[in-house]
């Protein structure tokens, strides 16, 4: 049982557990393991200090509205010397916006930069940033004034509404802190590989499930397209176009996968020079999947929502491609299941179910969501079990 977690109700090792406790209802017989995983979002540092040890550290910082809010860092050991894990939804989740306060043009991720100087402080020369499940579309615009950039008219800080707003004197110290930021290896584990502009970007993909109407999006599109421009410039990108394209260099950011996670924070994070992956990749690497998976007949993953979005690097992407690169099948158990079979099998899911069959079962599966899925796995099982 490789998971996510299912939105905020069930975290991935506790998603793995109802997983199992119906599967092993289902199929007394089988023998059955677990293995939560996350993917840049919540869960990623509490999943990654149950597979890497290490010392969590409290730290306070301030929320998508500025309000104080406890994180914390992990720090863990190794040959190199230390690492720091932060997670970029301890400081702007959406589970820390009410629903009727969620606003992406007004949200800010300053607070992912008190996060990093946290980070910063234990002494790590190593820091990697789990991304997903933010408030915010501000293209990480807030962490940098929380990091330090002057930020005198208050517009990077203040939500990605502003930055329609902001010229080039706004950017002017990017340079400066990237300079200051040089020695520290910075990794962004993301967990979507979409870029920050597009259809599929921060805006346009992502900000209605944060609250912004479609007028909202349109803006937050055109406010991103042009804080990337002033960006680039500031780093003297407009100067040094691509040498095979002819475009500006600030044009090839925009488009790498990952620079559109947690509302852009990817693309406000690689303008401080930092290497952008999957964040999938990072946690089942710590947590050994490979193996894992190479001593299973079958694998069961799963999540809150199977959409578009899953199949854009999120776990059960990753698990499903390393089960197909063991030849061991995958199956998923979500809470909705909205990508078709075509799809599935492109991406080596053998089969997929979901807890709520209709919106009218919804609630229930909310009101008890350890519950019904380890009741849909109970069923799941009946069909797929190896013994």
């Amino acid at each position: 049982m490789a998971p996510d977690g299912f939105g905020s109700v069930l975290t991935p090792q506790a998603a793995a557990e109802a997983l199992a406790a119906g599967w092993v209802a289902g199929a007394p017989r089988d023998e059955v393991t677990t293995c939560g995983i996350a993917d840049g979002g919540p869960g990623f540092v509490a999943t990654l200090q149950a597979a890497l040890g290490g010392a969590l550290l409290p730290v306070t910082v301030r929320a998508p509205f500025g309000d104080p809010t406890p994180a914390t860092v992990l720090l863990v050991d190794g040959p190199d010397g230390p690492t720091a894990y932060v997670e970029a939804a301890q400081a702007v989740g959406l589970s820390l916006v009410p629903a009727d306060r969620r606003d992406p043009t007004r949200t800010s991720s300053v607070g992912v930069g008190d996060l990093l100087a946290h980070a910063r402080q234990t002494g790590a020369r190593r820091v990697v940033v789990g991304l997903g499940g933010s408030a915010t579309t501000d293209a990480g615009t807030g962490m940098l004034a929380g990091l330090g950039l002057p930020d005198e008219r208050g517009l990077l800080a203040g939500g990605g509404g502003g930055l329609a707003r902001a010229t080039a004197a706004d950017l002017a110290g990017l340079a400066e802190l990237r300079a200051a930021w040089a020695g520290i290896e910075i990794v962004v584990a993301c967990d979507v590989d979409v870029p920050l502009l597009g259809l599929q970007g921060a805006a346009a993909g992502f900000s209605p499930q944060k609250g912004a109407t479609p007028e909202q999006a349109q803006e937050l599109e055109r406010a991103l397209s042009h804080v990337a421009r002033l960006a680039a410039a500031a780093l003297g990108g407009a100067e040094h176009p691509d040498l095979l394209t002819g475009r500006p260099a600030g044009d090839r950011l925009v488009t790498q996968p990952g620079t559109g996670a947690a509302g852009g924070l990817g693309f406000g994070l690689a303008l401080l020079g930092a290497r952008l992956v999957r964040g999938a990749t990072v946690v089942a690497d710590a947590v050994r999947l490979d193996e894992r998976i190479a001593a299973s007949d079958l694998v069961v993953t799963g999540e809150g929502r199977f959409d578009w979005q899953s199949l854009h690097g999120k776990v059960v992407s990753e698990v499903a491609e390393r089960a197909l690169g063991h030849a061991v099948p995958t199956v998923v158990v979500a809470g909705e299941v909205l990508v078709g079979r075509r799809e599935q099998a492109a991406a080596g899911i053998s089969a997929a179910y979901a807890v709520s069959s209709s919106p009218d079962d919804v609630p229930a599966a909310l009101a008890d969501p350890a519950g019904t899925l380890a009741a849909r796995a109970a069923a799941v099982a009946r069909t797929w079990s190896p013994a």
